[in-house]
């Protein structure tokens, strides 16, 4: 079900959420990456993406000794559950996660490139990732608390498309010309969809139905709640009117935000972490678009980026179990502190954020010399459904 669920969020939770948010010359354009990504990123998982992550390796690199899940048999486990069901539920984290990275660059990238880079990104910076911090590398012997993606998904994601941003260029005519989001009722809808998608994600994430998952997802809901409503009451004091794309940003970031400290907080620190996030990255977006001028199209990195980066650092402060009422789960084995939990924490936030941000702007001038990254100033004029499908979102 879980596994059902995540898969649930690319197809059609950010088909809709994302689709919503462009313009309607762009709207199958975006949905139709959402699809090849899950496609392309599927068959690339099947044939190295899995043994890089979690087959045996280094410290840094998972083998290639499940290459094509060689050895994923339907008797075979990881842990207590069959290795078929563990490897497509990763198979969805690693769908998801290039997939939010087009929110960056949206409606201004070449349909090509985009498929060169999410499968360079997948091999190069999510599975060695994903490694790391799940698959036995460095970052989990040393004691990393991130249950379900605040570093694999949402800072790898969220640092991904800033630099994406910055190298591809702002869309023609931005920050002067208006670029509402085409659809907010088809938005609204995909967030909605996010929203119940990650129950299986976080509560998925504890490979099993039990106490944790279920804590898992009880804790999930009140932070988006509570990012939610920070959110939006802090839009409504400032500008005078509460929007509905304030308040399911302000969801998706209570999401993003308490994913890596999903199974280690308890509710009364799912509120505070929540409420954080909505009031941090709200200010993010606004000081990106209004001072910085930088076209993260959609917000990815000022959402899942610093949500990403804002959980991770709260896990290590939420899962202590003497802060009263927000106790948590407990720390890593073998860390006993506030300060020892915060400092492997920061760690992995910035070895994580700077690997991600070398890596993907390698991958971006590789792919530059392959193929050019944008495409034309008329086509994006034009709009990219029928500059590149030939078809038309909307037949007017």
């Amino acid at each position: 079900m879980s596994t059902a669920l995540v898969l649930f969020m690319t197809l059609p939770g950010l088909v809709m959420f994302y689709g919503g948010l462009v313009r309607t010359k762009n709207v199958l354009s975006i949905s139709l990456q959402c699809f090849a990504i899950t496609g392309i990123i599927s068959v690339l998982w099947l044939v190295a993406g899995y043994s890089i992550a979690f087959s045996d390796g280094n410290a840094f690199w998972g083998g290639l000794s499940k290459l094509f899940f060689a050895g994923v048999a339907e008797n075979s486990m990881s842990g207590s559950i069959p290795e078929t069901l563990f490897a497509i539920f990763q198979m969805t984290f690693a769908i998801i996660t290039p997939a939010l990275i087009i929110g960056g660059f949206a409606e201004r990238m070449r349909f090509s490139a985009i498929l060169l880079f999410s499968s360079l990104w997948l091999i190069f910076v999510y599975c060695p990732v994903a490694h790391w911090v799940w698959g036995g590398g460095w970052l989990q012997k040393m004691g990393l608390l991130d249950f379900a993606g605040g570093t694999v998904v949402h800072i790898t994601a969220g640092v991904a498309s800033l630099v994406a941003a910055l190298v591809i260029g702002k869309r023609d005519g931005f920050p002067s010309s208006s670029m509402l989001p085409h659809n907010m009722t088809m938005t609204v809808a995909g967030a909605g969809m996010l929203w119940v998608g990650w129950f299986g994600f976080n509560g998925g994430s504890a490979l099993a139905a039990n106490g944790n998952a279920a804590m898992a997802m009880l804790v999930t809901h009140i932070s988006a709640s509570a990012g939610a409503m920070s959110w939006m009451f802090l839009e409504w004091r400032k500008f005078g009117k509460p929007t509905a794309l304030g308040t399911v940003t302000g969801m998706v970031a209570g999401l993003g935000t308490i994913t890596p400290a999903s199974g280690y907080a308890g509710p009364a620190g799912a509120l505070a972490i929540g409420v954080i996030a909505g009031l941090l990255c709200f200010h993010a977006v606004m000081y990106m678009k209004n001072i910085l001028k930088i076209d993260d199209s959609l917000d990815v990195f000022p959402v899942h980026g610093i949500g990403g980066i804002t959980g991770t650092l709260l896990a290590g402060v939420f899962a202590s179990t003497g802060l009263g009422i927000f106790s948590g789960q407990g720390f890593a084995e073998g860390v006993s502190s506030i300060s020892g939990q915060l400092f492997v924490q920061f760690v992995g936030v910035v070895s994580v954020a700077l690997y991600t941000a070398i890596a993907t702007y390698a991958i971006l001038k590789a792919v530059n010399a392959v193929t050019a990254l944008r495409v034309c100033k008329e086509c994006e004029v034009q709009g990219l459904d029928v500059y590149g499908h030939g078809e038309q979102g909307y037949i007017l």
